[in-house]
């Protein structure tokens, strides 16, 4: 990446042109950015990758927010200040946008993805490290929120995404820091199914961490 240059991505040997950077600002182009995720997407996940039609809406919005476009952002009613917690049924797409969308902005500190079941293993491995661990200031993405295992740790049952999102929460809140600490997720749960799963005090405070962009509960499985 040419720092000089961020709105310029090159890819094996391909350059692509997201905007026009005037003034230190990069002015994005969609049809743009389009054509750049069409094509790292085919790096990613190989060439069967293709951006569906229908998913358009879903990928504009992801886009205006990870460009931090805040006019657009509020047009649209997603706050840039909050994390994504990006729903939809099992196949849509939600992990591979995810992983495809941070792309687009090499110049800003990227999120790791994380399998929400890979903190419970941690989590019944090493115990409660894990939930300080995830609970700190790092910039994360946990992926298929709600389908994890139970923790359990030395005989002691837990519920560590539970845990995580409320330790994250805390972060985010605090009055001291000088920015907030984000989040995203992806989940195949609707919201009463995240209340069942977390308990009414962890859903109250998702709605406080999260900006939510859904996909249609009939969008089709993409891996079959």
């Amino acid at each position: 990446m040419n720092t000089n240059q961020p709105h310029i991505i090159i890819e094996k040997g391909v350059q692509y042109k997201l905007g026009e950077l005037k003034e230190n600002h990069i002015h994005y182009d969609f049809d743009k950015i389009l054509i750049y995720l069409n094509a790292k997407g085919k790096l990613l996940f190989g060439d069967n990758f293709k951006i569906y039609e229908e998913d358009l809406e879903i990928i504009y919005k992801l886009c205006v927010y990870t460009i931090q476009d805040r006019e657009s952002c509020k047009k649209l009613n997603i706050d840039p200040g909050k994390g994504i917690l990006l729903t939809g049924p099992i196949g849509c797409g939600k992990t591979s946008l995810m992983k495809l969308l941070r792309n687009i902005v090499p110049h800003k500190k990227s999120y790791k993805i994380i399998p929400c079941r890979n903190t419970v293993f941690s989590f019944n491995h090493i115990g409660y490290k894990t939930i300080e661990d995830y609970g700190n200031d790092g910039f994360y993405c946990f992926d298929d929120l709600g389908v994890e295992p139970s923790g359990r740790h030395y005989g002691k049952d837990c519920n560590v995404m539970g845990e995580v999102l409320l330790s994250r929460y805390d972060l985010f809140c605090h009055p001291e820091r000088s920015r907030r600490v984000k989040t995203h997720c992806t989940t195949n749960l609707n919201a009463q199914e995240l209340e069942e799963r977390y308990g009414n005090r962890v859903r109250s405070r998702m709605r406080q961490l999260f900006n939510l962009i859904a996909f249609d509960k009939e969008s089709k499985d993409k891996r079959i």
